[in-house]
């Protein structure tokens, strides 16, 4: 098709802000999908998505609109709203040229919606501010349009209203994507340029890679290079979402679509490359996309240490979808073999896991989520750590380093106060206040990410009675007063347990840790020790009181000596147990600790 008549575009907002049930809309009225197959949210067909009401992966669907007697190819990307998502949203803009800002007419401008709008800004996109919902009786078009101008400083006069639910003023929206979003730029008749902006596996087909053309044409039967990968495949199938796949035979400048070459190795695909004809000339890679900053570490440790290998398969597996997603192996004393992995935040490790478990039936045992730190050494240098069991020892190293984050709250005006406490709490310091509207108000403050996965949000969501939303970006790393809480076990160190927090904060953390552990950990014969220390100070302690047996029992009368005799003897016994005893620390004594952040 004639890139004149194609229009590539994206749906942001925030999370439940109505992004699938448009797509939805957009679907039926262009008849891409007829009523007998249509369903809500069609487009978000993961079983994680349908439970939790959110989308996770961005989508793409081919979509065809008439507009004064012309045919026009409306490439659709549906994106996630969540913060933890960011990067799926990044990636999916690149691969646009407009972007539709939805915005919840009853509800407002919220922090991710913001976000979201930042990130269209910063890729050049044009911005078509939609006001969904307007047929809730307590929708305010007029206010949120105002809020619109104030905090994203986009024209909100001319915000489109529709229902997403009912279809009213989505065919303006059809209208309003075909004048507003330029034409794709590439150049048909150009060498084959090609963005790589996700990938999915299939057992039986191999890896189906999605991409965006920028110029040239794709053909079947061509062979077909990937640049930074220097892998050369012949492209069997090439097609376009509708939304399920569909063969077409070949892919222009400007469109979007897929192509399936029989790719079995995982890491012959890297999201972000760009793909080009293997005898053609030499072309200049598109940008790609930059590397993932990671928010928040954890690890994984397979229940059966036989599944090693198939963690490790699942792992790739999912990093190819996931583009997101970091791992690398690691060993524990307790738990085995397993591995460190990187996420954008805690919903993304919680899918992570939630999609290991289901997808690929691994049982898993996760450590507690943990920030990136630095460490800088006596002579200056400075290096990053993962995990408190890579903290040496106070005397090694001259101070640790923490990551900040900028965290733009929004909340309803009345909880101002509450949240301010909350935020001190969390050490936050203030940085600024500004009024979206006369009832909604912006705060911002710079607070420890350590502070953040910890439990800031439920406690924002508690305070505000759902009302306050938040979202956040990595700023800098700066010194803290920060300790290392270990655990140990009938005095010997337990590595998984141990944790990085902020010295004030270490007693109570460590009282805590030991309550728990006492309740999971059965009696033995001997008596059990649970002790939480910072450096060599022992902080907090529980014991666990030793099985008792009653050795005189088949003593009858006769002289007191003969039970003195047993009882020491049991004494003595239990001493020496104790001594070269190990004590057995199920696995629900781990997932009580590691699993709660209370």
């Amino acid at each position: 098709m004639d890139p004149k008549h194609i229009r590539n575009f994206s749906i942001i907002a925030h999370i439940d802000h109505g992004k699938s049930t448009l797509a939805d809309r957009m679907l039926e009225i262009t008849g891409t999908i007829d009523k007998r197959r249509m369903r809500d949210r069609l487009l978000d067909d993961m079983d994680l998505e349908r439970e939790r009401g959110i989308t996770i992966k961005a989508r793409a669907v081919t979509i065809y609109h008439v507009k004064d007697g012309e045919k026009y190819q409306l490439n659709l990307i549906d994106t996630p709203g969540h913060v933890d998502f960011n990067y799926e949203v990044e990636k999916s803009l690149q691969a646009c040229e407009g972007a539709l800002l939805l915005v919840d007419a009853s509800q407002g401008v919220e922090a991710q919606t913001v976000a979201n709008a930042y990130l269209a800004i910063e890729a050049n996109l044009e911005i078509i501010p939609v006001l969904n919902k307007i047929d809730l009786p307590h929708a305010r078009p007029d206010e949120i349009a105002e809020e619109i101008e104030n905090s994203l400083g986009l024209d909100g006069t001319n915000a489109l209203a529709v229902s997403a639910k009912t279809g009213a003023g989505v065919s303006e929206v059809l209208d309003a994507l075909v004048e507003q979003v330029p034409a794709p730029t590439g150049d048909p008749a150009a060498p084959l340029r090609a963005l790589i902006f996700d990938a999915v596996y299939d057992e039986f087909r191999g890896i189906i890679v999605y991409l965006r053309v920028f110029d040239g044409t794709i053909r079947e039967k061509e062979r077909i290079r990937m640049m930074s990968a220097g892998k050369v495949f012949e492209a069997l199938e090439v097609g376009r979402f509708n939304p399920k796949m569909d063969r077409s035979g070949a892919l222009g400048a400007g469109e979007v679509g897929y192509f399936i070459s029989n790719i079995k190795t995982l890491g012959d695909v890297a999201v972000g490359d760009t793909l080009t004809l293997d005898k053609g000339p030499v072309v200049k890679p598109l940008p790609g996309y930059r590397p993932a900053v990671h928010m928040v570490y954890a690890d994984f440790y397979p229940t059966n240490n036989g599944d090693f290998e198939e963690l490790r398969e699942a792992l790739s597996t999912l990093k190819l979808s996931d583009s997101a997603l970091d791992f690398a192996p690691v060993t524990s004393d307790a738990l085995g073999f397993g591995f460190r992995c990187g996420f954008l935040g805690l919903l993304h490790m919680e899918i992570v896991q939630q999609r290991l478990e289901r997808e690929h039936d691994l049982d898993l045992i996760q450590t507690a989520p943990t920030v990136t730190y630095r460490i800088v050494n006596h002579d200056g240098s400075e290096r990053e750590i993962h995990s408190p069991g890579q903290l040496p020892d106070p005397d090694k190293f001259e101070s640790i380093l923490e990551p900040i984050a900028r965290v733009s709250i929004m909340v309803p005006a009345e909880y101002i106060g509450t949240v301010m406490q909350i935020a001190i709490e969390h050490r936050g310091v203030y940085v600024r206040q500004e009024y979206v509207s006369a009832t909604r108000v912006q705060l911002t403050y710079d607070i420890p990410m350590a502070e953040i996965i910890y439990d800031f949000y439920d406690k924002l969501k508690s305070s505000t009675r759902g009302y306050g939303t938040m979202n956040y970006e990595l700023l800098d790393f700066q010194a803290g007063d920060l300790v290392k809480l270990r655990v140990l076990v009938n005095s010997a160190d337990v590595d998984a347990l141990s944790s990085i927090c902020h010295k004030d904060q270490a007693d109570y953390r460590g009282r805590q840790t030991i309550k728990k552990l006492r309740k999971e950990i059965p009696r033995h014969m001997f008596e059990v020790p649970l002790q939480a220390a910072v450096g060599g100070r022992i902080i907090a302690r529980e014991t666990i009181r030793a099985m008792r047996k009653d050795v005189t029992a088949k003593c009858y009368g006769g002289d007191i000596t003969r039970k003195r005799k047993l009882l020491e003897k049991q004494k003595a016994g239990k001493r020496r147990m104790r001594s070269v005893g190990n004590v057995d620390i199920p696995q629900k004594a781990f997932l009580a600790v590691l699993g709660d952040k209370e």
